[in-house]
């Protein structure tokens, strides 16, 4: 063999070395797609989840964020142009979305042994990345003696004033059948009868001269900051930033909190399908629940992270045992099943004396 054919034959192994490698950086460079509600929840997940699956894997994020629903998510798999690999969902759009074959199955093997989720938070399609949570809250510096149950929030004599609630049947609906004695185990139960609706709208009424309605999360917390109310339903995440982040004197009551999950899932026709699901699994570990509650006041589903989250952090938690005593998981088949009909008997409940 010449010096020249074997330079040559050197120069083809380092081209194809070099291409090799080129390919691999290509592969390992690639990004996910993923879809979010955009905000604090998604500059938490980038921190926990997204950061640290990068690092391992060389895979990146692009984001887009949404408000939900389904209608885009419908379009692209029709015109089979799906540019989406990841999509965050909440829950009655996840079951919608599994059922109409818009999300690929989940294979939950990938996750590693499963008993210690919660309930309900792995699906056919998809995997619950956090616990929310809708409580209520007051300003501590304005009230000498603290309201502990959801009954203290029914009771005017008790603590007279304002109560601020979502412009919404749901949760109202659900708190106000605790407050007339029913158990938080039994609430749907005692909701899915005429009997249960008409008693549920009839302890809300008790108390519908002093609410004061919002229809926006962020109005919650500024309501009890302008002392416009003295008591308000609110998104546990969004009493947990005012107090940390802006240092004011809000509590947060957990009694009948009502929970949710929000998930993962992969679009049917996502380019990177395979990848998106590594993710999930990756997202899905203890250690990254107990990560993203770092960053914002959201619960890990998996009650093995609970251990790895410090104690002082624990507390602002839905999931934390001492908060999850009395909880009520949201149910999102009744709510689908019954919205239209019981959203028809509040808007005309609101025009009544």
């Amino acid at each position: 063999m010449d010096a020249s054919h074997s330079k040559s034959r050197l120069t083809g192994l380092t081209l194809a070395t070099a291409l090799g490698l080129f390919a691999a950086a290509s592969n390992a460079a690639e990004t996910l797609s993923v879809v979010t509600f955009g905000g604090a929840y998604e500059s938490a997940a980038k921190q926990a989840y997204f950061e640290p699956f990068t690092a391992k894997t060389g895979i990146g994020f692009v984001t887009e964020s949404y408000d939900g629903g389904l209608a885009k998510l419908a379009a692209m798999e029709q015109a089979r142009n799906t540019t989406w690999d990841l999509i965050d969902l909440e829950s009655n759009d996840a079951t919608t979305a599994c059922d109409e074959g818009l999300l690929r199955k989940f294979d939950r093997k990938t996750l590693g042994n499963t008993s210690d989720f919660l309930p309900g938070s792995i699906s056919d399609c998809a995997v619950a990345s956090m616990v929310w949570s809708t409580v209520y809250a007051y300003d501590a510096s304005k009230l000498k003696t603290a309201p502990a149950t959801i009954n203290d929030f029914f009771d005017l004599d008790k603590f007279p004033g304002k109560r601020g609630m979502r412009k919404s049947p749901k949760v109202a609906l659900e708190w106000a059948l605790v407050a007339d004695g029913v158990v938080p185990a039994d609430v749907y139960t005692v909701l899915s009868t005429p009997a249960g609706v008409d008693r549920a709208f009839r302890k809300l009424g008790t108390i519908k001269k002093n609410i004061v309605w919002w229809e926006s999360g962020a109005q919650a917390p500024q309501l009890l900051a302008d002392g416009a109310v003295v008591m308000t339903m609110a998104y546990n995440g969004r009493i947990d930033d005012a107090a940390k982040k802006e240092n004011k004197p809000f509590k947060a009551v957990w009694d009948s909190q009502v929970y949710d999950f929000e998930w993962w899932a992969v679009p049917t026709g996502a380019k990177h399908a395979d990848d998106a699901a590594k993710f999930i699994a990756s997202a899905s570990q203890p250690k990254s629940y107990a990560d993203l509650a770092k960053y914002i006041a959201y619960a890990p589903p998996r009650k093995d992270a609970i251990a790895l989250i410090d104690k002082q952090r624990l507390v602002d938690l839905p999931t934390a045992p001492v908060n999850f005593k009395r909880a009520i998981q949201i149910n999102s088949t009744f709510w689908a099943d019954n919205a239209d009909q019981i959203n028809k008997r509040f808007q005309v409940w609101l025009t009544q004396q």
